[in-house]
């Protein structure tokens, strides 16, 4: 969420150019509430031609697949994990021919997650606007000595940032998939038994549960072509091909029921603290739900004092949320960068699995949903719509397009990270640049439509200036700081 204020000018995301809509059609497709979505959008159709190359007389020869076809059934992938990751994974198989399995353990799933979501998610995703709690146009950034920037102020009529609870588009992502042909397995994935071959399969080994054979469950397997690790940072399936570890945070929440009255203040603005007492290297934050706010904070260095962060995050809000009740508790591990390797064989980990979280922010949905339906739109393309044994080259592809497409925007906010966060001098600068127009304007076209947006040179010669101006402040602060501490 804090990529927000801070992809401002080095934004270097972008969506896929095949799914990306244009500022105009992005419009038009935003206005108005609709209660349902059909679910034939984004029908896969990716029976492709072959890659071409054209001989000297203009005859275009096909190249060969090497991969042998598959006789008596379709190609079989399971996914491990079900949110949007495995969700968005699932749907695109299914509609794409594959026999798919998606295996989640908690159907209600609460992860502590800020639940931010970008516009062009919405309509990426064709997500319907009834799961969405809120719609925030209005961003308060509030700095340690609590000086407050008023964010937003460059958004269009149209736009916001949606606001959803984990549990509900979860939940609608798989059920999606169920309806285009995914089996959704409620199940404890513990291991899968590696093939000897190119085409024999992998064997997973999990626990189901029904409701009838109690909390233990009932021991089953399953033989698949494939696998799709999409379960989060404690990934089972990354461990299993020896994906190797990766710094993460801890990310700590409480959902707050405030009176109405105090609700109304957060009925489309979000908070976020920056400061020593709500995190050495993160952010605290007060995110509006349907019916009650997210109060939350995280840390990389200093996981064992993520209670003592909470409480100063709660206090820093104290006054807008005084009388409110907790009614849930969570705590999960975020991955602070991507993991050594994100694949093997006929494997391929998504989401916080692979480790798609970015600094600053702690930003993954959009990413989780994007890498989730990119390896499963190469699968589908690889196998000729499940016809095929699928290869490492395949998924490969998958990578490949990834790492060219996102692989600066993590390189740029880790910087950032690093300029910013490293003290409460530099995190007063930092909001004194979030109260800069064109820096707004900057950093919520790059964030809501996760694209390149090009910005005036001289407005960018400013703002580099002003950048600099910040941190020279900001450095002199720390000096006269550290001589009172002295």
């Amino acid at each position: 969420m804090a990529s927000i204020a801070l992809n401002s000018g080095f934004s270097t995301s972008s969506c896929d150019p095949k799914t990306t809509k244009s500022r105009r059609e992005t419009i038009k497709h935003f206005v108005g509430l609709r209660k349902s979505t059909p679910y034939n959008h984004h029908s896969l159709s990716l029976t492709k031609s072959l890659p071409t190359r054209t001989n000297r007389r203009g005859l275009h020869i096909f190249a060969a697949k090497s991969s042998p076809k598959i006789s008596g059934r379709n190609l079989r992938v399971a996914i491990i994990g079900g949110g949007p990751a495995g969700g968005s994974a699932a749907e695109t198989l299914a509609k794409g021919g594959i026999e798919t399995y998606l295996i989640e353990r908690k159907m209600d799933n609460c992860k502590p997650c800020g639940g931010a979501i970008p516009l062009c998610m919405v309509g990426e995703f064709d997500l319907p606007l009834d799961i969405i709690d809120r719609r925030v146009t209005k961003m308060k950034m509030i700095s340690p000595s609590n000086v407050a920037v008023d964010v937003g102020r460059t958004l269009k009529p149209h736009e916001y940032i949606g606001m959803v609870r984990r549990e509900v588009l979860d939940a609608y992502l798989r059920d999606r998939a169920a309806k285009s042909g995914a089996t959704i397995i409620n199940g404890l994935f513990l291991k899968m038994d590696l093939p000897g071959d190119a085409n024999s399969p992998y064997v997973l080994h999990y626990n189901a549960y029904n409701g009838i054979t109690g909390g233990v469950g009932e021991k089953r397997t399953l033989e698949v072509d494939a696998v799709i690790g999409a379960d989060g940072a404690n990934s089972r399936v990354a461990k299993a091909i020896g994906a190797g570890e990766y710094d993460y945070a801890i990310a700590f929440q409480e959902r707050v029921k405030i009176p109405d009255d105090k609700m109304v203040y957060y009925e489309n603005l979000a908070e976020m603290y920056v400061g020593d007492d709500v995190s050495p290297d993160f952010y605290g934050w007060v995110f509006p739900k349907c019916d009650h706010v997210a109060v939350g904070t995280g840390t990389v260095t200093h996981k064992g004092d993520i209670k003592k962060f909470q409480l100063a995050t709660r206090n820093r809000a104290q006054e807008k949320i005084h009388g409110g009740k907790i009614i849930r508790v969570e705590a999960h591990p975020i991955p602070e960068h991507p993991r050594p390797k994100r694949l093997a064989g006929r494997v391929a980990l998504v989401g916080d699995a692979a480790g798609y979280v970015t600094k600053c922010s702690g930003e993954g949905i959009y990413f989780a949903a994007k890498s989730g339906r990119m390896v499963a739109e190469a699968i589908v393309e690889g196998t000729e719509n499940g016809k095929r044994m699928v290869e490492e080259s395949d998924l490969r592809k998958y990578l490949e397009k990834w790492d060219k497409t996102y692989w600066p925007t993590y390189k740029v906010l880790d910087v950032l990270q690093k300029v910013f966060y490293r003290s409460n001098p530099a995190r007063e600068a930092f909001v004194e640049m979030c109260a800069d127009e064109y820096v707004q304007k900057m950093t919520f076209d790059s964030y809501l439509y996760k694209r390149v947006v090009p910005g005036n040179p001289l407005d960018d010669i400013k703002l580099a200036i002003n950048t600099i101006g910040s941190l020279v402040r900001a450095n002199a602060l720390r000096r006269e700081m550290d001589k009172i501490s002295l």
